[in-house]
């Protein structure tokens, strides 16, 4: 008897969770296609099989759906990073699998490349309404940072950059391949997400960022002269 009163609120948890996660999952497609203005609530119980007040008695209203939506995509790409276990690697891999899996992540997940692109047309309206946003992103910089200091402490990585520098060179090259395919796609008549040239975008930003960071930090002249071999 006593079992059986303890697993049912453990049971009721987990069917609120679940139901919760599936109206997020479905509302992400949602407002990644049509934005905010143009989602419905009513459209969103239609596709799970629910109610306009169930999504409201899990979410409190729109608003707070798409910012839970938002929260929840960027959380995605933070828990990904932190999988990764920079601290074990040298910082020189550590860089590379860095770039390569925000890379896999973004081309896996376009609904949150669609969700920060109207996000951006509309001045970030809603994500400045999210003040643990940055708290739950500063991770992103704090890992690159570990690395970057192992990097320059054993003289593997050059000291004159940043780790936001480096982290906004990789959010722009991986952001743009799912953001601009089809304006590029359309003008150089070449596919960035054909499962064919996946490998090869990858390993590219991974070879920037490691060419970048090990590279030497003094200038050469414009003409001078090659060293003699």
């Amino acid at each position: 008897m006593t079992e059986s009163v303890v697993a049912e609120p453990i049971v009721r948890k987990r069917d609120a969770e679940r139901t919760r996660a599936e109206l997020l999952a479905v509302a992400t497609e949602a407002f990644a296609e049509s934005g905010y203005a143009g989602t419905r609530v009513d459209e969103i119980a239609e596709r799970t099989q629910t109610t306009k007040r169930m999504i409201y008695y899990y979410f409190g209203g729109k608003e707070q759906l798409y910012l839970a939506v938002l929260e929840n995509a960027y959380r995605g790409i933070r828990e990904t990073e932190q999988a990764i276990h920079a601290g074990d690697l040298p910082p020189v891999e550590a860089l590379r699998q860095i770039a390569e899996l925000t890379y896999d992540h973004h081309r896996n997940h376009t609904d949150f490349i669609r969700l920060v692109s109207i996000e951006n047309i509309h001045h970030g309206e809603f994500i400045k309404r999210l003040e643990g946003l940055r708290t739950l992103n500063q991770p992103a910089v704090d890992v690159l940072e570990v690395v970057l200091e192992r990097g320059r402490s054993e003289g593997s990585l050059r000291a004159d950059v940043d780790a936001l520098d480096v982290h906004l060179l990789i959010s722009s090259y991986c952001f743009f391949q799912v953001a601009n395919q089809h304006t590029f796609g359309y003008l150089f008549d070449r596919d960035l997400l054909a499962e064919e040239r996946r490998e090869h975008l990858r390993s590219m930003i991974g070879d920037v960022v490691v060419a970048w960071m090990t590279a030497s930090t003094v200038p050469v002249a414009v003409g001078a002269a090659k060293p003699a071999k």
